[in-house]
């Protein structure tokens, strides 16, 4: 079946048709740093779940390498475990023996050349066993400090050599440095081991279902587009917020803080996303080229000591029980300025955006989990109704809900029964779970499969990753020449400062 004339490809589903989901090739994963949290929680359940679903082959084979003394069926205890407690799929036997069939366990450091040779042994043996075909992705679950070690022993060892034997991919989890310096660095690295189009850089909330999304709503409607811009957009704000704590985290957390791990990646990928023009295609190099304009375009404000924000959460109570203060969490130095708390104000000097700021916040300890993209529109420039009509009336709003209860909200004035002209405030809810009868799949499962199909779309490139760096540096050098960051009780919406940062314009925070 071909494309209709002057109809672009979409890469989202299958070539051969369109409707039917898209199935990885013979292909395997090697996950660097298994016995962690993410690949516990998050990967191992999505390679089940994916193959619950039919989407790999079945040759499919995932390799673990660690340091535990573990055989191939201790291994593959530990998988089901995970599976079992997080796979977002009901477990099923005749599924769990197949896949469990191509599980495979390297113990080693990652300094360990012999280790590394028993890597490439048993690829070499599952190539032969479960026809792999050489296609490989190597997932780097470990912190940044030991990038280096491994993309060098994958080189050393000719396995990160596609020449000759299907393909080779390196999947690099965030933080991706710690600045621009770092970051550049660390892409020298990799770069000198694996061309741009074999890295796949992770950020997990571009493969959520409400992100992609926004590309849908922009693009796929006319209702949305023709208002998306400085004529009727009074002021965009997005919003990540936890309400818990580091957790488990201090040794991460510590000295990089909210900004480094949020602001940074997340919510620059989504103010790009709101922000960017059509693409001329879902080609990575169409969508990466307009996300790269709008992040060239980003302008900080002239004074960062007023539309900047950091805090820091003190003790207090949330969900019924109190809570520890950051400064009083194990294994965090009494005297840290790192921050849980941060928000800046943004512009974007483009024809569409000029005078829009757009306001980025997250933060741990806050009222509830959500983050939500809020499009907040102009009022209405003569309104003929008298003031006491409408003093329940806010500013008319999008809001795209990406986490919980995803999907989208419109906000807008409405007449109260009665005879009274009075309007309020209503609002018309789409959400997933109600509009569609298949459940969105994990992100993880999105971004594994895509990288076991070379679909690079979701995934930000190093320009774009750098970028992003050059934006927050700025920032965070300000906030080390100037003290501590403000304390926020637990539970609250933060610092008192985030709250008069807005008012300085006139506006203020939407509590979700």
């Amino acid at each position: 079946m071909t494309e209709p004339t002057g109809v672009t490809a979409n890469p989202l589903r299958a070539p051969q048709d369109r409707r039917l989901p898209r199935i990885a090739g013979p292909s395997g994963l090697v996950i660097f740093g298994v016995t962690g949290d993410l690949s516990r929680k998050k990967l191992m359940p999505a390679v089940y779940d994916l193959a619950n679903r039919g989407l790999l082959p079945p040759g499919f084979s995932l390799v673990g390498f660690a340091r535990r003394e573990w055989a191939d069926e201790d291994f593959a205890q530990v998988v089901h475990d995970a599976v079992k407690e997080h796979a977002r799929t009901p477990f099923r036997e005749e599924v769990w023996q197949q896949l469990s069939e191509g599980f495979r366990f390297v113990q080693g450091d990652f300094d360990d050349d012999v280790a590394f040779d028993r890597l490439r042994q048993t690829i070499e043996a599952l190539d032969k066993e479960r026809g792999t075909g050489g296609n490989f992705a190597f997932y780097l679950s470990v912190p940044p400090k030991f990038f280096p070690n491994v993309v060098q022993q994958l080189q050393e060892h000719g396995l990160s050599d596609s020449s000759g034997h299907g393909w080779r991919r390196a999947v690099i989890e965030k933080p991706f440095g710690h600045d621009l310096k770092s970051a550049q660095e660390l892409n020298k690295i990799v770069h000198r081991v694996f061309e741009p189009n074999e890295v796949f850089r992770i950020d997990h909330y571009l493969g959520k279902e409400t992100v992609q999304n926004i590309l849908a709503l922009r693009f796929g409607n006319t209702i949305f587009e023709p208002l998306w811009n400085r004529s009727y957009v009074d002021h965009v704000q997005i919003t990540m917020a936890e309400d818990i704590g580091i957790g488990g985290r201090a040794g991460y957390y510590d000295g990089i803080g909210a900004a480094r791990d949020v602001i940074q990646n997340h919510l620059l990928q989504l103010l790009a996303l709101t922000a960017m023009e059509e693409p001329t295609s879902f080609h990575p190099k169409a969508l990466v080229g307009e996300k790269l304009k709008v992040l060239n375009a980003v302008r900080l404000p002239d004074d960062l000591s007023k539309h900047t924000v950091r805090g820091q959460y003190a003790a207090g109570w949330q969900g019924g029980e109190q809570v520890p203060g950051y400064l009083e969490e194990e294994g965090i130095d009494p005297n840290s300025t790192t921050d849980t708390y941060a928000a800046i104000k943004l512009e974007i000097n483009t024809r569409r955006w000029a005078g829009v700021p757009f306001y980025l916040r997250t933060g741990k300890r806050l009222g509830r989990r959500v983050t939500e993209i809020a499009v907040v529109f102009q009022r209405a420039p003569h309104s003929p109704f008298d003031a006491y009509d409408t003093s329940e009336l806010g500013q008319n709003a999008l809001v795209i809900r990406v986490q919980p209860d995803e999907g989208v909200t419109i906000r807008f004035g409405s007449k109260v029964p009665g005879t009274s002209m009075e309007i309020r405030d209503v609002t018309m809810d789409f959400a997933y779970g109600e509009s569609f009868t298949e459940s969105s799949p994990e992100a993880y499962e999105r971004l594994i499969l895509d990288v076991l199909l070379g679909d690079a779309n979701l995934f930000p490139r190093h320009q774009e990753v750098e970028r992003s760096w050059e934006i927050l540096d700025p920032i965070e050098r300000h906030w080390a020449k100037n003290g501590r960051p403000e304390s926020y009780t637990s539970g609250t919406w933060g610092p008192k400062a985030a709250d008069e940062m807005l008012a300085r314009d006139g506006r203020s925070w939407r509590r979700p």
